[in-house]
């Protein structure tokens, strides 16, 4: 799929920022915090035009309401407009907050995000779901809204900790997983220090852009991005409160075990390739000790995605592609939690 005009993967953002913003907009308030302001702000700050700094925390834990009230109390103390632009510099919690704020503010104003980690390049960025946490509920409250470009840059990949590269990359994982088998059987020949990263950026948002421009607002195909995620972010709303919080990537790459061994029960993927997928993720990832049963289901009982009390899931089927709006018991999920623990 040819990628589309508002969403670029460009070697030279300043320039390509600067094509975006030129004599276009009443006034521009930059989003950032403390680590974009440090080391991606400036490699863009002398091409954006005369513009007010938002700074706000980084980590999953202000990805909040209250958050968005910082926002918001800048952008009426500066007297923004409807002709406003927001440009956001970061990671996945803070496109999905700043482009959810930007998106509510005076009914809704532009927004451009520039994403700075390989989760958010690859994947949060693109496809215009925005909110923000609430009561310990992963992404609870939010909306559909498209930015007015999406700039990637896989320059920002080099001011990433191993950490957050890792991160990244399991939704790569998935990507391959639930939509290019032959990209799986490539990448899971090399370790993660390996990838040619500018190739995999570029299926993954091709890919990621052919789902949702098909199903923007999730009806239908665009469940099969939720691969990993019901398990996962259960499991990472309940690190939040822990000493050491799982990052998404993660999180996540411990519900795609755990959703895979649950397809291989269901008779959707071979007992070999449930092995394929849980030694390359734990290869990268490592073990992690989960919390009770109980503990994770509480979360999951809460998901978006279900239906009539009934938890749904996204599964692979086979490798490669994947299916939907799958029922799975609270029996079927402890026995695939059971299963990770084993590993």
């Amino acid at each position: 799929m040819k990628i589309p005009k508002h969403v670029q993967i460009t070697a030279d953002i300043a320039t390509t920022l600067r094509g975006y913003i030129v004599n276009r907009y009443s006034q521009i308030a930059v989003l950032v915090d403390e680590n974009t302001k440090r080391h991606c702000y400036p490699l863009v700050r002398d091409v954006i035009p005369t513009h007010s700094l938002i700074e706000i925390k980084a980590g999953e834990k202000y990805k909040t309401i209250e958050t968005c009230c910082t926002i918001w109390d800048h952008l009426t103390q500066a007297k923004f407009d409807r002709h406003g632009l927001v440009i956001i510099i970061g990671g996945g919690v803070i496109g999905d907050m700043g482009g959810f704020a930007a998106a509510t503010f005076k009914r809704g104003i532009d927004f451009l995000i520039v994403p700075t980690t390989l989760l958010s390049q690859v994947d949060a960025s693109v496809g215009g779901k925005l909110g923000v946490d609430y009561q310990g509920f992963k992404n609870h409250i939010g909306l559909f809204q498209q930015p007015k470009a999406t700039l990637i840059a896989p320059i920002f990949l080099e001011t990433l900790t191993e950490k957050e590269l890792r991160s990244g990359y399991a939704e790569v994982i998935k990507h391959s997983l639930i939509g290019d088998a032959g990209m799986w059987n490539t990448i899971r020949k090399y370790p993660i220090k390996e990838q040619e990263w500018e190739k995999l950026i570029a299926a993954s948002v091709a890919f990621k852009l052919q789902v949702t421009q098909e199903d923007p607002t999730e009806k239908g195909l665009r469940k099969i991005l939720n691969f990993g995620h019901t398990v996962g972010h259960a499991i990472e709303s309940t690190s939040l409160s822990t000493q050491m919080p799982l990052l998404h990537g993660e999180a996540i790459a411990i519900g795609m075990i755990a959703e895979s061994q649950i397809a291989f029960k269901k008779n959707l993927i071979s007992q070999e390739a449930l092995g394929e997928i849980a030694d390359y993720i734990i290869s990268i990832f490592g073990r992690t000790r989960l919390p009770e049963d109980e503990v994770i289901l509480k979360v999951m009982r809460q998901d978006k995605k279900n239906k009539e009390n009934k938890i749904l899931m996204a599964l692979v089927n086979p490798i490669g592609q994947a299916v939907w709006d799958v029922e799975v018991s609270e029996k079927e999920i402890c026995n695939s939690l059971a299963y990770f623990r084993s590993l």
